[in-house]
């Protein structure tokens, strides 16, 4: 399990990078095409706002991955730092199951457009460049399942060796 993990890991990161690297080649060419011959290509802009809709969303489900997505803070420092791992466990499922209720109807969105036969650009269908949304939330949905799953255990744990302690 863990070198599937591991290689899902490598997959988000070889990803993210190339998708990054793409994206600055194609703009540059992008501009010394439009400031030197007066020209461009049509379809790289669009293709650009698809890219950075996928980076976005890539770089979401890392920073899921690290517990690094935006959050506050100001009850975390209230409470004792296990009744703080007893938050962290309700609002990971909280946002696990908000993601993953996206993802769901993120799938719905793109069985609509796979059926009505939906393109975008160049005649690419619209299905295949979206399909990233409901990915993405579906990866960053079971990743806060996970992590709410480790800081309820912690809870757990904590507890019982305060039990065991006070005996």
């Amino acid at each position: 399990m863990r070198q599937w993990i591991h290689r899902l890991h490598r997959l988000e990161d070889g990803l993210l990078a190339l998708l990054l690297a793409t994206m600055i080649v194609l703009a540059g060419t992008q501009i010394l095409l439009r400031n030197l011959f007066d020209s461009g290509f049509v379809w790289i802009d669009p293709l650009l706002r698809v890219m950075l809709l996928w980076l976005g969303l890539l770089g979401a489900t890392v920073a899921a991955r690290y517990n690094k997505h935006i959050r506050i803070d100001l009850l975390a420092r209230r409470f004792k730092r296990n009744t703080d791992r007893l938050l962290q466990a309700v609002v990971g499922q909280v946002s696990a199951w908000t993601c993953l209720v996206i993802a769901w109807f993120g799938m719905d969105w793109i069985r609509l457009d796979y059926e009505d036969g939906i393109s975008s650009m160049v005649g690419v269908p619209a299905w295949s460049l979206e399909i990233a949304v409901p990915l993405a939330f579906a990866l960053i949905g079971f990743r806060y399942l996970l992590l709410s799953c480790t800081w309820a255990r912690r809870y757990r744990l904590h507890r019982l060796v305060e039990r065991r302690r006070a005996t």
